[in-house]
């Protein structure tokens, strides 16, 4: 595992193609009230690029670029969340996207458990650490820690999509993963928009 790290935007010579694995660090859980911190990135090599963002201005045209560009697939875990906070604070429609916790929802019925550790361990045999999940993500200078768990969210999102794929074709669940991770676009901008605690399909 390597780590890359930037200060306000990716370098103009870091490009991604296909695919990237995406994934964010805030100050909490309220998207309105929680700013975005970083931005993190791998194209499933072993090497990420963290972006530390400028929280005044959030000028970040080569990573908005990136995320905006409908030839390359987003892949998220739970991209609900993320896709909603890079909307709000860089402006920017992630699409296409893939969703590894979706895809894991639709592919893994047998089990309730789809955390990205929880996947990791069970279709990688990988066991992440979650040690820095809540640590201060606003600070000026990061801990090697706060690095290595930044990365590690992005680093195996590319072999999760490969092997809950392999899961959606066989169940003939693919086409409904899909439409679904079309719909996030729109379910995280409703969270925005103030329905985040409502489920508008329910009968009440």
């Amino acid at each position: 595992m390597s780590i890359m790290f930037h200060k306000g935007d990716l370098p103009d010579d870091v490009t991604f193609t296909g695919s990237v694995a995406v994934d964010t660090e805030t100050l909490g859980l309220k998207t309105l009230r929680d700013k975005l911190c970083l931005v993190q990135l791998s194209a499933g090599d072993g090497t990420a690029h963290i972006v530390q963002l400028d929280r005044e201005t959030y000028e970040a045209p080569n990573l908005k670029k990136l995320l905006g560009d409908r030839n390359v697939v987003k892949i998220f875990h739970y991209a609900r969340f993320d896709v909603a906070v890079i909307a709000h604070y860089l402006r920017v429609h992630c699409a296409p996207l893939w969703c590894t916790k979706i895809g894991s929802k639709l592919a893994r019925t047998y089990t309730d458990r789809h955390g990205l550790k929880d996947l990791c361990r069970e279709l990688l045999s990988v066991d992440l650490s979650k040690q820095q999940q809540s640590s201060d993500w606003g600070a000026d200078e990061l801990s090697d820690a706060q690095l290595q768990y930044a990365a590690s969210d992005v680093l195996y999102l590319h072999q999760l999509q490969l092997e809950l794929t392999k899961i959606l074709e066989r169940e003939g669940r693919l086409d409904m993963a899909l439409a679904c991770f079309d719909f996030v676009l729109v379910r995280a901008a409703m969270d925005i928009a103030g329905w985040e605690d409502m489920d508008i399909f329910s009968h009440h």
